[in-house]
C-alpha cells in the first residue's frame, strides 16, 4: 500500500526491501502490523464466502470444466466485494496512518473499526464503499484465474488422496494460484489502493477510476501500475498455499469420515481423482 500510493516527486522508499527496513527502523516492527485488525475481522467471511459461492455456482453450473471453474470463481469475488471492499479501506488508512513516526504525533483513528465509524459519520455509504467499483473489477476475474488456475495445476500434478506427496503439490498448486490471480488484475488494484487513500489529509486528487488511471500515468508512466508487485507476490505464494490446502486436506478429511456427504463436487474442485 505504501510503495503504491507514494508520491513520486518525493518517494518514501526506494523498493520493496528498503521499506520493510524503513518501516522497522522509523516505526518498529509494530509497524508492519498497522491495520491488522481489519484482515482478522474480515478474512474468515471472505473466505466462507468465496469457497461457499465457488463451490454452489459450480454444481449450479453442473459441469466441472475450466470455463465453469473461472465462471464460479468469479461469481465468488463479485459477491465477496461486500465485505472486501470496506476491510481494505480501513486496512490502508491505517496503513497509511504515522508514516515514518516512531510514536503517533496525531492519531486519526484508534483502531479498524474506530476507522470504519469515523469514515461513516463524515461520509455516510458512500464513503464506507469508496473504491467498490474498483474492488470489483480487480476481484471477479482475479478470484476466476484464481480457481481455474487451482483447478488445472492440481490436475497437472495429479493430485490423489492417497498421494504420500499430495500436501506439497497443494501447496504448490495453491501459491501459484495465487500469484496468477495477482498478475491478472494488479494493476487494478494500485488504482484502488490510490482511490481509497485519496482524501487522507484532506486533498483530494482523483475523481474516479478513469482519472486516477490517466494521473498516474501521465505523472509516472506505466511503471506505476506495477508498484508494489514484488511485496505482493512474495505475500501471495505462502497466504494462498496455506489457504487453498487447509480447505482442501479438511474437506478430504471430512468426506473420508462421510461426515459431509453433500459436499460432492465440493466447493473447491471436483476431478475424476479421488480427491
Amino acid at each position: 500500500v505504501r510503495l503504491q500510493v507514494q508520491n513520486v516527486e518525493k518517494p518514501l522508499y526506494r523498493g520493496t526491501f528498503h521499506c520493510f527496513q524503513s518501516i522497522i527502523k522509523q516505526e518498529s516492527a509494530f509497524g508492519l502490523y498497522k491495520g491488522i485488525g481489519s484482515p482478522m475481522m474480515g478474512l474468515t467471511f471472505i473466505n466462507a464466502l468465496v469457497f461457499g459461492v465457488q463451490g454452489n455456482t459450480l454444481r449450479a453450473l453442473g459441469k466441472d470444466t475450466p470455463l465453469n471453474q473461472f465462471l464460479a470463481g468469479s461469481a465468488a469475488g463479485a459477491i465477496q466485494c461486500v465485505i472486501c471492499c470496506p476491510m481494505e479501506l480501513a486496512k490502508t488508512r491505517m496503513q497509511l496512518q504515522g508514516t515514518g513516526e516512531y510514536k503517533l504525533k496525531t492519531k486519526n483513528y484508534k483502531n479498524s473499526l474506530d476507522c470504519l465509524i469515523k469514515i461513516y459519520q463524515k461520509e455516510g455509504l458512500r464513503g464506507i464503499n469508496r473504491g467498490m467499483v474498483s474492488t470489483f473489477i480487480r476481484e471477479t476475474p482475479s478470484f476466476g484465474f484464481y480457481f481455474l488456475t487451482y483447478d488445472c495445476m492440481t490436475r497437472y500434478l495429479g493430485c490423489e488422496a492417497e498421494d504420500s506427496y499430495v500436501i506439497p503439490k497443494l501447496l504448490f498448486s495453491g501459491g501459484m494460484s495465487g500469484i496468477v490471480s495477482w498478475l491478472s488484475t494488479y494493476p487494478m488494484d494500485v488504482i484502488k489502493s490510490r482511490l481509497q487513500a485519496d482524501g487522507v489529509g484532506g486533498v483530494t486528487q482523483y475523481k474516479g477510476i478513469l482519472d486516477c488511471v490517466q494521473k498516474s500515468y501521465h505523472e509516472e508512466g506505466w511503471r506505476v501500475f506495477t508498484r508494489g508487485l514484488t511485496s505482493t507476490l512474495l505475500r501471495a505464494f505462502p497466504v494462498n498455499a496455506a489457504t487453498f490446502a487447509t480447505v482442501t486436506v479438511f474437506l478430504m478429511y471430512m468426506k473420508s469420515e462421510d461426515n459431509l456427504p453433500e459436499c460432492e463436487p465440493g466447493p473447491v474442485i471436483h476431478q475424476p481423482s479421488s480427491l
